[in-house]
């Protein structure tokens, strides 16, 4: 069997912050490796911790304790600068608000990002990305002309435009309803199996991660379970 490429490596990841109240422990010793393409879903009670996870691994949190390596990258050492860097050349991240500038048209939404990133065929690949996820008839509209299913897609082809190598995505469905939920989570995986992009997702819906290949379970800042999903692969890691 081929041996699978690690994209994430978190070894005994610790994350404490301070409050009004004392000092708060998010992540407990957190020891996670994820390979290259697969697709991990992360489930549990609000306050366990799953969105700060994906904040490290994303780059978007620095660890109090411990090791983070992402795409062969020690985040633990990085400055702001370098962190944000890594995320804009590797790291996609799609969140349940879509965060999309009202001032600018979907075009723009997906393309003045890699065009401030040097990309010379920002708008032409804006394009490209923007039709892969059904939009090519809303380029030139605003995110107020576009349903929350459409304003979502775009920030999805934003998301997808830099070709990352690891898409995040925080309860991307959130704020819609269920059917264009579905739509969109139909369109996330089919991204990932046309560009063997690492998916990873954050969910409420036990339902909705079952369908990637791990199921990482988390209570009170560390993993209690891990399950294999219904995509699950039968290739191990050598």
């Amino acid at each position: 069997m081929a041996v699978l490429r690690t994209i994430i490596n978190l070894q005994n990841v610790d994350l404490r912050l301070n409050s009004a109240a004392g000092p708060v422990h998010i992540l407990r010793g957190i020891d996670l490796t994820l390979h290259e393409g697969e697709t991990v879903g992360i489930v549990g009670p609000s306050g366990s911790g799953k969105s700060t996870l994906m904040a490290v691994m994303s780059g978007l949190e620095q660890v109090t304790d411990g090791y983070v390596e992402v795409d062969g990258h020690d985040l633990t050492k990085m400055g702001e600068d370098a962190l944000a860097l890594h995320r804009r050349e590797r790291i996609g991240i799609v969140l349940q608000s879509f965060h999309l500038i009202p001032t600018m048209t979907a075009l723009e939404n997906v393309a003045v990002p890699l065009e401030l990133a040097g990309r010379k065929d920002a708008f032409e690949r804006a394009r490209t990305e923007l039709e892969q996820v059904g939009l090519s008839h809303r380029l030139e509209h605003y995110p107020a002309q576009l349903s929350g299913g459409e304003q979502q897609r775009v920030a999805l082809a934003r998301a997808m435009a830099p070709d990352p190598a690891i898409l995040f995505a925080d309860e991307p469905t959130g704020n819609l309803d269920t059917k264009t939920g579905s739509t969109i989570i139909d369109l996330m995986f089919q991204l990932h199996a046309e560009r063997q992009t690492t998916l990873i997702l954050v969910t409420h819906d036990p339902a909705l991660a079952a369908r990637c290949d791990r199921v990482l379970h988390m209570a009170d800042g560390v993993i209690v379970r891990e399950d294999r999903g219904i995509n699950s692969k039968n290739e191990a890691a050598q």
